[in-house]
């Protein structure tokens, strides 16, 4: 066994990983997020010098720290040569070996699918082939998405992933550890897993791509493939251009005028705070993207690109950890931001709405007609639903609000966060409503009659 350390940098809000990698004197990273201070901070409490820094692909669902992390160290930066960049690489091509120090030697794999040019990274230790850096490939029982490049060339795609996924597997020894940058709740993930590690064969024995014939895998992947958020339209450019070091110094701050202001302009001024304290009292205008859920993700997915934004928290650190999140999907610099309370971020009264579960739900529908507002994904939707409610999906929910019914709206996700999103949009709407704060699991059990294949 090999006693190299290779050290995961979870980024479970994007449900992402990278890695560093060392000997106990030199070390390499793969495919490294934004905020390059958290690989920064572990090579000095290891004691090791970063000498290498690897993408596996232009990245589709972040922007990557891996230039500013090079050019910060004066490592060099490998990158398919294959990929049209605008900035100076160490060009790494299919079957080219790159020793690291006196021991690690990595070998690049390409292995199409994800991109066309996405490259594995094989790790031998010696003659011990030991892991491989799989990206958006391999994944923990299954594959990366084939269909972010466009649907021209999803079907080209997924043939290549079933084929690289196959590589991998003929070429390395079932005891090699398989270490991807997605599949931890990721979009880029064609499916998700539970699992936190995985071998070459436990794959070899449970994923898909490797247990199933090339057809059924690729109808199987193709049909479960749902929508993926809107700002992963401006990931590539951005990390084809060479993202800079991010600049997390804190925005200016606003008072209450200023925040009404910018929120008459049309900005989006953003509450921090859990959904139960929004719903209980909020400055009026405001919306809630709580720092307890996913934030990144679907702040990211709904602003129209470009917004000003401004950031409301209780904390200074809680403002901190936002942009933390944001800057990792490319919207670098708040407008603004404020801390304290709501009745500090507004000078007239607070706006607030009432908070119900599903059973609460099934014993007004006794009493009175209310919209049901169903916020998930259309596949989530069609899947199993309330009889009679309507689907806007979150995502779309910005360019349709119009199209929600008239009335008193009760609206629900499958688990909360995303009704408290949709809420605080109905509710700066000028809306009546109640956010259904509750898990869809208990919305049958309480005697609401869902129809649908899983109902």
């Amino acid at each position: 066994m090999s006693d190299l350390t290779v050290i995961a940098i979870d980024t479970p809000t994007l449900g992402d990983r990278s890695y560093l990698v060392h000997d106990g004197e030199v070390a390499f990273v793969v495919d490294p997020q934004r905020d390059i201070d958290r690989v920064l901070t572990l090579l000095d409490d290891h004691g090791v010098r970063l000498t290498h820094v690897l993408e596996t692909h232009i990245h589709n669902d972040y922007v990557t720290g891996g230039l500013a992390l090079a050019q910060r160290i004066g490592a060099h930066y490998l990158v398919n040569g294959e990929d049209d960049v605008s900035f100076i690489r160490t060009p790494v091509a299919d079957g080219q070996v790159v020793e690291v120090g006196e021991r690690m030697r990595i070998t690049a794999l390409a292995t199409p699918g994800h991109t066309f040019t996405h490259l594995s990274y094989v790790l031998a230790d010696g003659d011990d082939q030991v892991g491989v850096f799989s990206g958006g490939s391999l994944l923990y029982g299954a594959t990366g998405r084939p269909d972010l490049l466009g649907p021209e060339h999803t079907h080209d795609l997924v043939h290549h992933q079933h084929a690289s996924a196959h590589r991998l597997a003929d070429l390395l020894p079932d005891a090699a550890k398989v270490y991807p940058t997605h599949g931890f709740g990721s979009f880029c993930s064609a499916t998700q897993s539970d699992a936190t590690s995985s071998t070459i064969g436990r794959e070899r024995h449970a994923n898909p791509v490797l247990t199933q014939d090339e057809q059924t895998y690729v109808d199987e992947l193709l049909a479960g493939l749902g929508p993926w958020p809107a700002y992963y339209a401006h990931m590539a450019p951005a990390n084809t251009a060479g993202p800079a070091e991010p600049d997390l110094s804190p925005p200016a701050v606003a008072d209450a005028a200023e925040l009404r202001s910018r929120i008459e302009a049309g900005e989006w001024v953003v509450d921090l705070r859990n959904r139960i304290a929004f719903a209980a009292g909020h400055a009026p205008g405001t919306l809630n993207f709580g720092l307890d859920g996913g934030f990144a993700t679907y702040l990211g997915w709904l602003i129209p690109w470009g917004t000003p934004l401004t950031l409301l928290g209780e904390t200074v650190e809680d403002v901190a950890e936002a942009q933390r999140e944001l800057v990792r999907i490319g919207i670098d610099r708040p407008a603004a931001h404020a801390t304290g309370t709501p009745h500090d971020w507004t000078e007239g009264e607070l706006g607030s709405f009432a908070t119900a579960t599903f059973a609460d739900l099934a014993q007004v529908r006794h009493h009175r007609e209310v919209v049901v507002l169903d916020v998930r994904r259309a596949d989530e939707h069609d899947a199993a639903r309330i009889d009679g409610a309507v689907n806007v999906p979150l995502h779309e929910l910005v360019d349709r609000i119009g199209d929600v019914p008239a009335g008193e709206v009760w609206v629900h996700c499958a688990g909360g966060y995303r009704a408290s999103v949709a809420a605080s949009m109905l509710d700066a709407a000028g809306r009546s409503l109640v956010a259904v704060d509750d898990s869809f699991d208990n919305a049958e059990k309480v005697g609401l009659h869902l129809v649908g294949p899983d109902a």
